[in-house]
C-alpha cells in the first residue's frame, strides 16, 4: 500500500521543562533523569516496531529521546526544520509576571489568527516555523520506501506541525495537547495526499514509571 506511518514524539523531560524555563531552538539542553527514563519506557514499548528511519531536530534532547533505537542500528537524520520555535530574548529565562502577561498576549493573538506575530523579540512566528517544517516534511515524504518512521520533535513545534499536516488553520494549534515523551501517530496516504491521525498525545507507554 502507498502509505507512510509516522510515529511523532515530543522529547523527554529536561531540567528546563521541570523548572519552567523557556527553551526554544536556542537552548540545546539535555534530558534529565526522568527524561531518560521516559525515553527508555518508550523504547521498551515500541522496540518491536520496524522503523525504517528516524528523524530528529538538530537539538540534543530529541536525539537522546530516541538513542536506544539508534543504538539498535536504525538510521537517523537530523533536520533543522524540525527544531523548536525560537523564543528569541525569552530563551533561557524563567518567566516573571510581566513575561507571563506577554506570553498570554502572544497566545491570544495567535488564536485570533495573527500567526505572523513572532514569539518574542528576535524570535520566530508560527508562520515561519510552519514554512521550514513543510520543507522538512517534503523531504521525509519524498522517501516512500521508508514506510514506517519515527520523528522526534518539540512541544510548540508539534502543535504547529499538526495543523498543516491535518489542513487546519495555524490558529488552531493549541487544540493539540502535548506532554514530555507523548506520542502522536499519523498515517499518510500518497494516493490521497492526506494524513489521518490515529493517536493523540498518547502516554500509555509511560504508565510503567508510575508503578
Amino acid at each position: 500500500m502507498s502509505v507512510k506511518t509516522i510515529y511523532l514524539i515530543r522529547h523527554g523531560e529536561t531540567e528546563y521543562n521541570r523548572m519552567g524555563i523557556v527553551q526554544g531552538s536556542g537552548v540545546d539542553s539535555d534530558l534529565n533523569e526522568l527524561g531518560f527514563a521516559q525515553a527508555r519506557a518508550f523504547f521498551d514499548a515500541y522496540q518491536h516496531v520496524n522503523f525504517h528511519k528516524i528523524y530528529t531536530s538538530k537539538l540534543r534532547r530529541t536525539v537522546q529521546s530516541v538513542q536506544h533505537f539508534i543504538n539498535n542500528g536504525i538510521a537517523y537524520e537530523q533536520l533543522e526544520g524540525l527544531n523548536e520555535i525560537c523564543w528569541g530574548e525569552k530563551e533561557g529565562k524563567a518567566p516573571n509576571y510581566q513575561e507571563d502577561e506577554f506570553y498570554l498576549d502572544v497566545l491570544r493573538r495567535w488564536k485570533l489568527g495573527e500567526t505572523h506575530i513572532p514569539a518574542a523579540n528576535g524570535g520566530e512566528s508560527p508562520d515561519e516555523v510552519a514554512a521550514r517544517q513543510k520543507i522538512a516534511f517534503q523531504h521525509i515524504l519524498s522517501r516512500p520506501e521508508e514506510e514506517v518512521v519515527l520523528v522526534a520533535m518539540h512541544g510548540r513545534a508539534i502543535r504547529i506541525l499538526l495543523t498543516h499536516l491535518l489542513n487546519l488553520p495555524l490558529s488552531k494549534m493549541d487544540d493539540f495537547e502535548h506532554t514530555n515523551l507523548c506520542l502522536y501517530k499519523l498515517v499518510y496516504s500518497y494516493t490521497d495526499n492526506a494524513f489521518a491521525l490515529e493517536l493523540s498525545n498518547d502516554v500509555s507507554h509511560l504508565m510503567v514509571l508510575a508503578e
